[in-house]
């Protein structure tokens, strides 16, 4: 990731000159199927526009859908896990391969089949819990990325008995987006189970009057399930197995969905295993968390370690925005990258340098809050298929990173002088080391590893 400190104002007359540039920009397929789990390059490029004009405001579900997409492979980070268990006496268990968890073999297959070779460190100490005899309930801290839908579909496949033609897992998200992320997790990790399905309780899956539900995995938003449960008696909650609450905090961001969750949750039999995961977890998250899941594991991450150990971070001084576009050029040309993303803090400022990097014959593509959330779906899967080389994006994925599982990532912070106090408080927080780079010695750019 290559992060960039702009600022600076288009102007006017050239933001009338962006609009018409931007009318003429792609505009993807307006769905979300095909989302594949396709490996992402190994550098990616970041840019933080300083300009308050035009902000993008994303709403939590929309941010955690975009980080699920543009973070599909699993990020190695330095966290730290804190385990609270239940029973402080138990022996406290931790896994360094798929193998030691003693999984069907078709699991064992799926996992590998989806690229996965040896468990996150989230996975390490919460699937011996999430798959012991008898079942353990579980909250859990952990960030998109980390392998934690990976880790609950593991649960829910583990629990599910093919012959028996009802639900019995079933897994609550915020919006339907994020209901269809997770059911495609189950679907390519249950590929090799057979009998095994997954369905979804999301508005505009209607169920004809008198059918019955012979689905093991149900998969949906709290309003659409608990029509499903108590209204129309399709799911009988008396028979699930494995409960899960996904984006906790989302959920209590939402509207009805806290007491809709509550609901569900009185209403399964004291034998079912339930999980919940939420990337934060503030005063809300943990009252609600610890109202729902009955004599809980914890595990948290510790928030003070959130910089990635395979990131190497330089800064550059720049005077205005042109500076900073010819420093971004001259970095973008003395590096060998397949790929960038940019992150840009306003739309204005985002259409300008998606502008100016088309003109330069670039092949662009810009994601921004006026696009439906299906269409940033599909902009970044055209992405990660590389049909554009280059995404420059406002804040609707700001969240997203380089240095994924196992690979390594470059980091450029291009500021003015009076950013670089700031920096350094970055640097001394996090413990980590920001060196200068000169963009105008190619040299020394050129010389740059990844």
């Amino acid at each position: 990731m290559a992060s960039l400190l702009w600022g600076g104002d288009a102007g006017a007359a050239e933001s009338e000159r962006l609009n018409s540039h931007f009318s003429n920009l792609i505009h993807p397929r307006k769905n979300l199927r095909g989302i594949k789990s396709t490996a992402v390059p190994n550098i990616d490029g970041s840019l933080n526009i300083e300009d308050d004009d035009e902000d993008d405001i994303v709403d939590l579900a929309t941010n955690s859908l975009l980080n699920k997409l543009i973070r599909q492979s699993l990020v190695e980070s330095s966290h730290r896990v804190e385990v609270l268990q239940k029973d402080p006496s138990s022996p406290l268990y931790s896994v360094k391969t798929f193998e030691e968890l003693r999984l069907k073999e078709e699991l064992l297959k799926g996992i590998y089949a989806m690229g996965f070779n040896r468990p996150s460190k989230i996975q390490e100490m919460a699937l011996p819990m999430m798959l012991a005899h008898p079942p353990q309930n579980l909250i859990a801290q952990s960030q998109s990325g980390t392998g934690k839908t990976a880790a609950f579909v593991l649960a829910m496949l583990s629990r599910v008995n093919a012959l028996e033609l009802f639900p019995q897992c079933l897994c609550l998200a915020p919006t339907y987006e994020l209901a269809l992320q997770t059911g495609r997790v189950v679907e390519r990790m249950g590929k090799f189970c057979v009998d095994v399905e997954v369905m979804y309780a999301i508005r505009g899956n209607r169920i004809p009057r008198g059918a019955e539900v012979t689905k093991q995995i149900i998969i949906g938003t709290p309003g659409t399930v608990l029509d499903w449960c108590f209204k129309r008696k399709l799911i009988d909650l008396a028979k699930i197995r494995v409960f899960v609450l996904d984006e906790a905090d989302v959920m209590i961001d939402t509207q009805g969905f806290s007491d809709q969750s509550i609901r569900i949750q009185r209403a399964l039999p004291s034998e079912c295993q339930m999980l919940l995961f939420s990337a934060t977890f503030e005063d809300s998250v943990w009252q609600f968390a610890e109202r729902i899941i009955p004599d809980p594991n914890v595990i948290k991450l510790r928030k003070e370690e959130l910089t990635l150990n395979n990131i190497r971070q330089y800064y550059v001084l720049c005077e205005d925005r042109k500076d900073k576009y010819q420093a971004l050029c001259n970095i973008y040309g003395g590096i060998t990258i397949g790929q960038a993303i940019i992150f840009c803090q306003t739309r204005r400022n985002a259409k300008w340098l998606t502008v100016e990097m088309m003109q330069d014959g670039h092949q662009v593509s810009l994601l921004s809050g006026e696009l439906t959330v299906e269409q940033r779906a599909s902009i970044i899967q055209r992405f990660r298929d590389g049909k554009e080389k280059v995404l420059i994006t406002t804040n609707v994925c700001a969240r997203g990173r380089t240095g994924r599982f196992g690979k390594k990532g470059l980091a450029f912070n291009m500021i003015e002088v009076d950013k670089l106090p700031l920096l350094m408080k970055i640097q001394d927080h996090f413990n980590s080391s920001i060196k200068q780079l000169d963009p105008e010695d190619m040299d020394e750019i050129e010389k740059i590893e990844y």
